[in-house]
């Protein structure tokens, strides 16, 4: 029983561990803490898991500011508390230690890809904050990272034979509506996280409007229209075409390949520029490349 109750409290290799609170100090490391809070019976048998907990406090003792969080990795769900002032690849490695998915194999979002580089604080992480991380073995990820790869240099290759995109025929007839009204206003040279409203204004093929609302927590990206409302899974969709629109290269014409063929491509017109990268990490993910 006692190495067994080690082993828990590691966190690593049990990720199914979903009603149980794992408080982390600063700086996310420490699977062990998570575990040790979070069987308080047997704490108090075990002085070194005892120990553990009393360390916890500290970190609120010392003014260390924390957040309490529900992590959610395939299906399974994780309370933690984590340190304001600690930053996204911080809580990489902790999601690490309670999933077993290395950091570079990891998909974290709030409200779009979560930034490595800065902390909970500068992102406004609140309380009861929902993360959502996707990811797989890396056997699996080769797997799928292969054909991608190989649709992405293809689509290169003949982008390059042909004109720019916006001067093609099946293009030009939806661009030369002009921009659209009600489209949402473009900031050229910059890149933004995505909204926390859904992307609208926007024309299709056919050239009626078309919204995107990205869908998180469900992995998803929804394509709506006036007549109805695609859902569809991020992983189907096998990549993310873009190209500034001439005359007017703060807004892009986007492609979403949802077939092995390029008539597969559901196109959108009129992407605002600074939102373009953030749809294509939150749609391909920025941990497929390596």
């Amino acid at each position: 029983m006692a190495a067994a109750a080690s082993h828990s409290a590691d966190g690593a290799e049990e990720p199914g561990m979903e009603a149980e609170e794992l408080p982390l100090g600063c700086g996310g490391g420490g699977g062990g803490e998570g575990g040790a809070a979070g069987r308080p019976a047997e704490a108090a048998g075990r002085p070194e898991l005892s120990q553990a907990s009393v360390s916890n406090g500290s970190d609120s003792e010392s003014g260390k500011e924390l957040v309490e969080l529900k992590v959610i990795w395939n299906k399974n769900k994780y309370d933690v508390k984590f340190c304001l002032d600690s930053t996204g690849a911080d809580l990489k490695q902790k999601i690490h230690s309670l999933t077993g998915l290395p950091p570079a194999m990891q998909k974290v979002m709030f409200k779009g890809l979560l930034p490595e580089e800065k902390t909970l604080r500068e992102i406004k992480v609140t309380n009861g904050a929902k993360i959502m991380v996707v990811g797989s073995t890396i056997n699996d990820v080769l797997a799928v990272n292969t054909p991608k790869e190989a649709a992405q240099q293809e689509v290169k290759a003949e982008e390059n034979k042909k004109e720019p995109l916006c001067r093609q025929k099946q293009h030009r007839k939806v661009l030369d509506k002009g921009k659209p009204d009600d489209v949402m206003p473009s900031v050229k040279g910059v890149q933004e996280r995505l909204p926390t409203v859904p992307l609208s204004g926007m024309y299709n093929k056919s050239g009626g409007k078309v919204r995107l609302t990205f869908k998180l927590e469900q992995d998803q990206l929804w394509i709506g229209t006036k007549e109805r409302t695609e859902k569809l899974p991020m992983g189907s969709i096998k990549n993310v075409v873009s190209e500034p629109i001439e005359g007017h290269e703060d807004y892009h014409m986007m492609a979403f390949q949802l077939g092995p063929t390029e008539a597969s491509y559901y196109w959108v017109y009129w992407v605002p520029t600074q939102y373009v990268d953030a749809i294509k990490d939150t749609v391909l993910g920025k941990w497929q490349y390596f």
